[in-house]
């Protein structure tokens, strides 16, 4: 279907069979209504482009599955002997337990991001020869990073009980904390997925990026531990308020502070739109620049 136009540029919307007509946009926006309805009719394509990562990183096979469980415990194990060196008095059990928790979320905010970066330079093949979303790549590596985080529950389970910690109704809390931790490692997919199109060097950078940000967040230490003076730490860390909340619901067995929650959520908030618009505006791109 074609409409006249008035000195505006005429442009597809390859995601339906019509053609729409509109303003140009500064930023290079599609139509978002149907950008919108074909990310969601295309949803499957996301679930079976994690699965195919998971398969590729053998984690359908026995010993793939086990190295899940084992490689986040030895790691937590590592660092509770690091902190217990530098401490000389950790917290017992009690500690290994927050250290399990907060690290294990911490991986599955991270992991998103590691598998996001390489995503859409990877799918270069995928972006030239077909039509779709391009925002289903960053968010298949969110999936993807979502089954890699469920054997660590497993793991964390029997420690939490062992240890006794709380167990009740607050456990429930723990739902809406995971789920802005969600909304911020995909906001941040979304950036690094594209920043790697431009940047080819953001993948080593990240490396490094990455490791600080676990020094800085609440995991090796509790936030209510670090002194005045690094308190701006936490108030620019986007991940902080959202592990201080869950160290309260899985630590303390007490709903978290309001206000780490409003934090928590404009950080994850503020990504995910930012991300998302960002993406969009570029994915036009991609195919030149690969």
């Amino acid at each position: 279907m074609t409409e006249p136009t008035t000195g505006s540029h005429r442009r597809e919307d390859e995601f339906t069979s019509e053609r729409h007509v509109y303003e140009p946009h500064k930023v290079g926006l599609p139509p978002l209504g149907s950008y919108a309805r074909e990310l969601w009719r295309r949803r499957e394509f996301a679930f079976e482009l994690s699965r195919t990562t998971l398969r590729a990183q053998n984690y359908n096979t026995a010993l793939g599955q086990l190295w899940l469980v084992i490689s986040p415990l030895l790691l937590a194990c590592v660092y509770y002997v690091l902190v217990d060196i530098l401490r000389r008095r950790t917290g017992g059990v009690v500690f290994f337990a927050h250290l399990m928790a907060c690290l294990f979320a911490y991986y599955f905010v991270t992991d998103a991001i590691r598998q996001a970066v390489r995503s859409v330079v990877g799918g270069g093949r995928l972006i030239l020869n077909t039509a779709f979303p391009r925002l289903l790549l960053p968010g298949a590596s969110v999936i993807t990073a979502f089954w890699r985080f469920l054997p660590t529950v497993a793991i964390y389970i029997p420690v939490h009980l062992a240890v006794g910690l709380p167990v009740g109704p607050e456990l429930l809390w723990l739902l809406p904390v995971f789920a802005l931790l969600a909304l911020l490692g995909t906001g941040l997919a979304m950036v690094v997925a594209a920043g790697q199109v431009y940047f080819r060097d953001l993948k080593n950078f990240l490396t490094y990026a990455l490791r600080l940000w676990l020094y800085g967040s609440p995991i090796l230490y509790y936030a209510s531990e670090v002194p005045d003076r690094y308190q701006f730490l936490l108030v620019l860390n986007p991940l902080a308020p959202l592990l201080t909340a869950w160290s309260d619901v899985l630590d303390r067995g007490m709903a978290p502070d309001p206000l780490d929650l409003a934090v928590g959520a404009l950080w994850a908030t503020a990504f995910v739109i930012g991300g998302a618009l960002f993406f969009i505006s570029r994915e036009r791109e991609f195919a030149v620049r690969l």
